[in-house]
């Protein structure tokens, strides 16, 4: 083999390794980047609710679709309501704050990121264990009449 062979082949080795380990990291970051499925039982689709002819939103819940102590993840709304106490709803974005992974269990008072174990405050939103450093940005909701409304 000529020296512009050799040259020529080994360029050509290159490219493959370099377009194999750029393609690795595409699809490592593309699995570190957040999942659009929180899956789960604690994810329910919204109530039918009135049909917004009157500027009124559909229903997001029903309260009773709450648990105290817990909460629900409404993935295609991107939000996460929570009932710390008997009574009490609260709101935040679904989106962990350290990579953008959707935040799935909400248990004893903690929602959980499956992603990372970053940790929330159902309360709050306020990070209670990291890797995210962000509390989670709350949401406006309307709880009328035993009815749970993205504001």
């Amino acid at each position: 083999m000529s020296a512009s062979q050799e040259s020529q082949a080994r360029f050509g080795r290159r490219s493959v390794v370099a377009a194999v380990g750029a393609a690795g990291v595409v699809a490592a970051l593309t699995a570190c980047g957040g999942s659009q499925d929180a899956g789960g039982s604690d994810t329910v689709r919204p109530e039918e609710g009135k049909d917004g002819a009157n500027g009124d939103a559909a229903a997001l819940a029903r309260t009773a679709d709450i648990p105290e102590g817990g909460g629900v993840v409404f993935a295609d709304k991107g939000v996460v309501v929570t009932q710390p106490t008997a009574g009490t709803f609260k709101a935040f974005s679904s989106k962990c704050t350290h990579q953008g992974c959707a935040v799935k269990g909400i248990v004893d008072g903690v929602i959980n990121c499956p992603c990372h174990s970053s940790t929330f405050d159902a309360t709050t939103g306020e990070v209670t264990g990291g890797p995210a450093t962000l509390p989670l940005p709350e949401k406006q909701i309307r709880v009328e009449g035993g009815s749970i409304t993205l504001v």
